[in-house]
């Protein structure tokens, strides 16, 4: 069966539950697939690409100020201004990843981590332009045909932006530049001695990865109407981290269940350990670098491995 058959009927279910669901569930939902998408891009920059960048919710962030300054206080066309903010998001990506990617592990972390530093200071101290510490709020997407596009409605854009994100990087886990990622993240030196141009492939992910974090927070912009630099904290980008590593580096599907289980684990911790589920969250990564270093995805598999008949397990040996 095609794949496109799975991915509509992926975004048919998806776009089909904030309906039946309340308005605190639904915006609970409509958040944790923005994390989702979120963790997807950052999976494929740090667990296929190899690179350690703490930049991405950067670019989310530049991404939300980006559309919400040039439409409501620029007053440019509303479809002028996203795809203004993506471009923006593009340029500012190749030139981070430029010098960026010259650099290796630690130095790379920390020129990223510099960056979105930057990033929080400008937005922060920006005066009228980014709103300060305060932000920009009150604003609203306009009626279309009458229609409000608020709550499930907008969820359903939520949904398309997640279920295209993750076609995109699928298909490009299995085309040449995601083998040509993953030799680049196993051994830089052998992949360029195998012809493999290092410098482009590195610049490409970080540049795509970083575009399409974006391009989520184009989308993030109108789900509470509102932005503030503490939406992009730089903690936030280590939460991404352990969602990813937690899941299973390296995978979609990883990146998937990481996302929805650290998202929802608040909430549902609260109640145990307080205000200190980051505590949690360090021991539930330590373990899985020590006992599980493929993740819960990994897990998963080697459950799966277990429970196949021995004839199967036969064949696909």
């Amino acid at each position: 069966m095609p794949r496109a058959v799975y991915y509509i009927a992926a975004a048919a279910a998806l776009g089909a539950l904030p309906f039946v669901l309340g308005s605190y569930q639904g915006d609970v939902y409509r958040k944790m697939l923005l994390w989702v998408t979120l963790a997807l891009g950052y999976n494929f920059l740090f667990g296929i690409a190899g690179q350690i960048a703490f930049s991405h919710f950067a670019f989310y962030g530049i991404g939300a100020y980006g559309v919400v300054i040039l439409w409501s206080k620029l007053g440019i066309p509303l479809p002028l201004a996203i795809a203004g903010a993506i471009a923006i998001c593009a340029l500012l990506a190749l030139a981070v990843a430029i010098p960026a990617t010259r650099l290796e592990g630690f130095y790379l972390a920390l020129a990223t981590l510099a960056f979105a530093q930057l990033v929080i200071v400008v937005l922060t101290e920006g005066g009228e332009l980014t709103g300060g510490a305060a932000g920009i709020q009150r604003y609203a997407l306009p009626s279309v045909f009458g229609v409000r596009i608020v709550g499930p409605i907008y969820t359903i854009v939520i949904v398309l932006l997640l279920v295209g994100t993750f076609a995109l990087l699928s298909r490009l886990d299995r085309s040449w530049f995601g083998r040509a990622c993953r030799a680049i993240r196993d051994n830089s030196v052998a992949a360029s001695a195998m012809g493999v141009d290092v410098a482009r492939i590195k610049i490409t992910a970080f540049a795509l990865t970083s575009t399409l974090a974006g391009a989520a927070g184009v989308v993030y912009a109108f789900v509470d109407n509102g932005v503030a630099p503490t939406s992009f904290d730089i903690d936030k980008v280590f939460t991404l981290l352990f969602m990813v590593i937690v899941g299973g580096s390296g995978r979609l599907a990883g990146a998937v269940v990481g996302a929805v289980l650290l998202y929802l684990a608040p909430p549902v911790l609260e109640p145990y350990v307080g205000h200190h589920h980051p505590l949690v969250y360090g021991l539930l990564m330590l373990g899985v670098i020590l006992f599980q270093r493929e993740g819960l995805i990994g897990l998963y598999d080697s459950v799966r491995r277990r429970l196949r008949p021995p004839a199967l397990a036969r064949q696909g040996a």
